[in-house]
């Protein structure tokens, strides 16, 4: 059989599963929603119930256009939850619960759903798909620390997630920092992706072809001025302190090799979880929709720079690479406080 009769077969199998698993979900977790807003944003709650701490979030999936260049040149038609590319991080502790609300607008024109790595559910029914008007509801408990990719998975997933579907997780562990895991000095989050210009090629997708550009936070050379005179943003910290990057593989197809250029990785992270740790290392690989936090330490009686890059040439040169500046200057902002410091964006 050839290669473009497998994939379309492989693509059709895809899309009847999906239907199939629509039509058995629960109407409990289904409800329509005809009159929602297709505007509504992300909102997250954070209550206490029976002696548990509750996370009440909510994500509007949403069909709209992004900017995946620093100049704002280039309109992409993408999917997003809550019109970003990645979507909002969701932080929580170990052992937590999170009430999860999906809002799929009756103007957009496909089913989206939502699959959290970090949860252990039904894969028929919680991760199962949203019609447009429809809002999809279910809860998880957090059990496991770590670093977590989140995702559309309605069919064809390919195309959901190249086009914008996913995000970040965060279970932080229920006992807190230790000597094992130090608390940072400063953090930031850092989501790698393929982008495809045809947002409806779907053989290039499967096939791996066609891909033009690496996005690191939703646009290629996002933090590297060095690369492109346009990029207005880049990771700081001031020399000496210890920086932890969180980092998920969101790409389709390609693995990833993690390098600080001019630093060692002192610490990596396996998956985000303090229980997998490994020291001293130049390289790392992540997997596709795998993690990593990386902890890296500047010299402290200087000023430098460091690249963060993924060392496949392919994926760096199309726009994998990522500039930390240590500086006495350090913006004291960036990379604590809230989340909009670790995942950085231009602010409009």
């Amino acid at each position: 059989m050839r290669t473009n009769e497998l994939s379309t077969m492989m693509v059709i199998a895809t899309m009847l599963l999906l239907v199939s698993i629509a039509f058995f979900l629960s109407p409990s977790q289904v409800q329509a929603n005809p009159d929602h807003d297709a505007n509504e944003h992300q909102s997250h709650k954070v209550i206490e119930r029976k002696g548990k701490r509750v996370h009440q979030v909510t994500m509007t999936a949403m069909e709209n256009e992004v900017e995946i260049d620093n100049a704002g040149k280039i309109k992409y038609a993408a999917m997003t939850f809550d019109g970003k590319m990645p979507g909002p991080v969701v932080r929580v502790t170990q052992g937590d619960i999170v009430e999860f609300t999906l809002i799929n607008p009756k103007t957009n024109a496909f089913a989206h759903s939502m699959d959290f790595h970090a949860a252990i559910v039904d894969v028929l029914d919680e991760f199962g798909p949203a019609n447009p008007g429809e809002t999809k509801k279910f809860t998880f408990e957090a059990n496991y620390a770590g670093l977590f990719l989140y995702h559309c998975g309605a069919s064809p997933m390919p195309m959901h997630i190249s086009r914008g579907m996913f995000g970040v997780i965060m279970v932080d562990p229920k006992e807190g920092f230790t000597e094992a895991y130090p608390k940072p000095d400063r953090e930031y989050f850092i989501v790698q992706s393929q982008f495809w210009a045809d947002p409806l090629n779907i053989e290039g997708m499967m096939e791996n072809t066609g891909w033009s550009k690496t996005l690191i936070n939703g646009k290629a050379f996002h933090y590297s001025p060095v690369h492109d005179p346009d990029s207005k943003l880049v990771l700081q910290s001031k020399p000496g302190e210890l920086v932890r990057i969180h980092y998920v593989n969101a790409n389709i197809n390609n693995v990833a090799s993690m390098h600080p250029i001019a630093g060692i990785w002192d610490r990596v992270y396996v998956n985000g979880s303090p229980k997998n740790i490994i020291y001293d290392m130049q390289t790392h690989l992540v997997p596709v929709s795998g993690s990593a936090s990386y902890d890296i330490v500047s010299p402290a009686n200087r000023s430098s720079n460091n690249a963060i890059v993924d060392h496949n040439m392919s994926s760096a040169m199309r726009g994998g690479i990522t500039v930390l500046m240590n500086k006495p200057d350090a913006d004291p902002e960036a990379g604590r406080g809230n989340i909009d410091n670790m995942l950085l964006r231009v602010k409009n």
